[in-house]
C-alpha cells in the first residue's frame, strides 16, 4: 500500500514537471532575444527607461563614421531609479529619439555575442559572493559558475563557443600593482563549464618559459575568425605584456609590452587597449586608450584625453567604444577627431552590429 501511494505521488510530480516544462517553452518561444547569430537583434527589455539611449551628438558622430545601424548592450546606471542599477539594457545606435530598454537581470559586468551572453552577477549559492551566468538569446540563465573573486572583465568569442571571465581574487583595482591577483577562466559556453585557467598555460616571453609566482592574467579577447586563438594581458616582474594564446594547445607567447585589457578589431588586425602612461614612482597610475596594429606593431594614441580603466569594444573597424566613469563614450580608432558621449548613465558596453 505504501509503495502504491509513493508511486501515485511520483506520477503526479512527473505530470506537474511536464506541464511546467511545456509552459516554459511556450513563454520562451515568445520572449525577446538578445542577438541570435546572423539575425537582426530584437529588443530585450521589459519596459522603456526614462533616459535616452544614444545621444544626438553620438548619432551624428556614428553617421559620419559610416555606422547606420546596430544595437549596444550595457549596464544601466540611472541614479534616478536605483532599483534598475546594474540591469542589462539595450539601445539602438543610430535611431533619432531612441530610448534605452531595460531587462530584469542585474549584472556587475555583461557581454553578449551571437545569441549568447555572460552576466557576472552577485550571488550564486553555497556561500559564493559572485557567479558567472551563461545566458541564452532570451537572457535566461542556462548555467551558473561560481566565481572566486570580484568581477572585472567578460568576453565571448564571435562564434559563441568560448567565454572568458576575469575576477580579482585579492584586491579590487588595477591601480595597485603587486597588491592584487586575478583569475582568468575560459568557459565552454555550450555546457557552462570552466575548461581552463590561464595560469595553467605554458607562456613564453622571448622564447623563455615564464615560471614565476607573480604571474597574473586578465582581459581576454578572441580572434574573430578562429575562437581557438585569443589575446590577453600577462603581468609579471612589474611589466605587462600582450600575449597570443592557443586554447587547444594550452600555450601562449608574449608579443608586446605595456598592453592591458586588449580588444581585437572585427577584421582581426588591431588591438585597442589601455596603456599605462604614468610610470614615475609615487605618481598615480593612469591609462590612456591606444590602438596597436598587429601587422606592423605601430602604436596609435586615441583622442580620448582622460584616464580610462576599461576593456574597450569595437563598433565596426573605425570606432572604439568604452566605459568612462558612468557613461559610455566613442572615439575614432585612427587617433583623429574627438570623443563623444555615446550612452549616459551606463557602462560595460557590448556592440551588436
Amino acid at each position: 500500500m505504501l509503495e502504491s501511494h509513493r508511486g501515485r505521488i511520483f506520477a503526479g510530480l512527473v505530470a506537474v514537471c511536464a506541464l511546467a516544462a511545456v509552459a516554459y517553452l511556450l513563454v520562451a518561444s515568445h520572449a525577446p532575444q538578445i542577438a541570435p547569430a546572423a539575425t537582426k537583434p530584437a529588443h530585450v527589455a521589459t519596459r522603456v527607461a526614462t533616459l535616452e539611449g544614444t545621444t544626438a551628438d553620438a548619432r551624428r558622430f556614428l553617421a559620419a563614421n559610416g555606422v547606420t545601424h546596430g544595437t549596444i548592450v550595457f549596464r544601466d546606471l540611472d541614479r534616478h531609479d536605483t532599483s534598475n542599477w546594474g540591469r542589462i539594457a539595450t539601445a539602438p545606435l543610430a535611431t533619432a529619439g531612441n530610448r534605452r530598454l531595460l531587462g530584469t537581470r542585474h549584472c556587475e559586468r555583461v557581454y553578449v555575442e551571437s545569441g549568447h551572453g555572460l552576466c557576472l552577477a552577485k550571488g550564486g549559492g553555497f556561500g559564493t559572493l559572485y557567479s558567472t551566468e551563461v545566458l541564452d538569446a532570451h537572457f535566461n540563465v542556462l548555467h551558473r559558475i561560481a566565481l572566486g573573486g570580484i568581477p572585472s572583465r567578460a568576453r565571448i568569442s564571435r562564434d559563441g563557443r568560448y567565454g572568458a571571465t576575469t575576477t580579482f581574487v585579492s584586491g579590487h583595482s588595477y591601480l595597485t600593482p603587486g597588491k592584487f591577483s586575478t583569475q582568468t577562466l575560459l568557459i565552454d559556453m555550450a555546457n557552462g563549464k570552466a575548461i581552463a585557467n590561464l595560469e595553467r598555460f605554458k607562456v613564453t616571453i622571448d622564447g623563455t618559459l615564464v615560471d614565476k609566482p607573480d604571474v597574473n592574467f586578465w582581459g581576454v579577447t578572441f580572434s574573430p575568425t578562429d575562437s581557438n586563438r585569443f589575446y590577453a594581458t600577462l603581468a609579471t616582474g612589474g611589466k605587462t605584456h600582450l600575449i597570443e594564446g592557443n586554447i587547444a594547445q594550452r600555450t601562449a607567447r608574449a608579443l608586446h609590452t605595456n598592453v592591458e585589457c586588449p580588444s581585437l578589431s572585427p577584421d582581426g588586425t588591431r588591438i585597442a587597449y589601455k596603456k599605462l602612461v604614468a610610470l614615475a614612482p609615487g605618481t598615480p597610475r593612469i591609462w590612456h586608450l591606444h590602438v596597436l596594429d598587429l601587422r606592423t606593431m605601430k602604436d596609435t594614441a586615441l583622442a580620448e584625453p582622460g584616464a580610462i580603466d576599461d576593456q574597450a569594444e569595437w563598433l565596426g573597424n573605425k570606432v572604439v567604444v568604452y566605459g568612462s566613469g558612468e557613461e559610455i563614450k566613442a572615439v575614432r580608432a585612427d587617433g583623429t577627431g574627438q570623443p563623444v558621449e555615446l550612452v549616459a548613465a551606463a557602462d560595460s558596453p557590448a556592440v551588436l552590429n
